[in-house]
This record gives structure tokens, C-alpha cells and sequence, in this order.
């Protein structure tokens, strides 16, 4: 099934389910308020923005690293990783906007203004990834494939072959120490939006009625 079928499909039970919603059906309204349209923006760009950093960071990537080659992994992550936080960061942008609105400043309780400081953290987390760390990482992965290519390496599975041509190459140990440096920044940035995302699904359960 190509992207844009998947995608009507979608927008059309999103639709569906706007008309038949209680305050739609059977209601003089025409279309639903402003309000409801707000959180609705808001639920759905931060259930984006969880599912996808709870997928990439704790089960997407883990299973490609250990079961592709690794510069197929690398060059896979470096065409997918700027798209991931562009998406997580453009949904965190809305999530900010649409929460701040619904909960403005100077009337919102000191929990409220919590929650719009985790999701801003989050949206600039990713930010600092995709215009910092990100191009960084692919750049000294993009030498360190040449490097590695040299010494007849990277086509395995794993790190088992980079560890022992490290031992006895200074430049191939030395761009690990340095790759090592800035994919940790990386990743922790990373975990830390994931984290403020993670305080903000607490709140948002907290307000549940099941």
C-alpha cells in the first residue's frame, strides 16, 4: 500500500471520527470548537513524538545494529536520523504551541507550567540534535567508514573487528574516542527528550477518565 493511501486512510477515520464525536453529532454546531481542535493537535503530535522516540531508541535501532552489517547501519541511521528528529521536533513544536494556548502563562497552575517546560525541553533537545550533534555524527562516521574500508572492515556484524584494528591503528582508536564522544552527546540528548516526554504521558494519564 504506497505512503499517500495509508495517509486518506488515516485522514479519513480521523474525520469520522470528528463527525461522530459527542460534540459534533446531534450538536447545533457546525464544526467542533477551536478547544477541541487544540488538544486534539496536541494528543496527536505527542503520541507521535513518544511512539517514534520509544520505537528508534529502545527497539528500532537496537534490532538493525545487531542484525545489519555495520556500515549499512550507519549510513542507514545517518539518512534516517535527521528525518526522526525533524518529525519528533516538528511535533513537539505543536504540542508546546497547542498546550501554551489551552494553558496560558499567568492563569496556568504551577504543574501546568512544568508541563510546558518538559515539552519545551523535549522540542529543544531535538532541535540541539538535528542541527548540532546530528551532522556532527554522520560527518566523523563518514571518516571513519573510510578509515575502516582501508583496513578491510565494517562489513560485519558488530563492533568485534573495529576493536582489534583499533589496538594497533592510533587514528582508527582516536576517531573512536572522538565518534564515541558525540554520538553519547547525541544519545543523551536524545534520552533526555524522551524523558520530558515520558513526565508529560504521566500528566496526560493523570487527566484520563477510563
Amino acid at each position: 500500500m504506497a505512503w499517500i493511501t495509508r495517509f486518506t486512510v488515516a485522514v479519513a477515520f480521523l474525520a469520522a471520527g470528528v463527525i461522530f464525536s459527542p460534540e459534533t453529532f446531534g450538536s447545533s454546531s457546525s464544526s467542533p470548537s477551536l478547544y477541541t481542535a487544540l488538544k486534539l493537535s496536541h494528543l496527536l503530535c505527542f503520541a507521535t513524538a513518544w511512539g517514534a522516540a520509544l520505537w528508534v531508541t529502545f527497539i528500532g535501532g537496537i534490532i538493525m545494529f545487531k542484525n545489519l552489517p555495520r556500515h549499512q547501519f550507519g549510513n542507514l541511521q545517518s539518512k534516517m536520523f535527521p528525518a526522526y528528529f525533524t518529525m519528533v521536533g516538528i511535533c513537539c513544536a505543536i504540542s508546546v504551541a497547542a498546550f501554551g494556548y489551552l494553558h496560558p502563562w499567568k492563569s496556568s497552575s504551577t504543574t501546568e507550567k512544568y508541563q510546558l517546560g518538559f515539552l519545551a525541553s523535549a522540542f529543544l533537545f531535538n532541535l540541539t540534535n538535528l542541527v548540532v550533534f546530528t551532522p556532527m555524527t554522520i560527518e566523523m562516521m563518514k571518516q571513519r567508514h573510510k578509515v575502516e574500508r582501508e583496513n578491510n572492515i565494517g562489513e560485519e556484524v558488530g563492533w568485534s573487528k573495529n576493536r582489534e584494528v583499533a589496538k594497533a591503528n592510533p587514528q582508527l582508536a582516536a576517531m573512536n574516542k572522538k565518534f564515541g564522544m558525540i554520538h553519547g552527546l547525541s544519545s543523551l540528548a536524545n534520552i533526555l527528550s524522551f524523558g520530558c516526554l515520558a513526565m508529560h504521558s504521566w500528566y496526560l494519564a493523570s487527566k484520563l477518565n477510563l
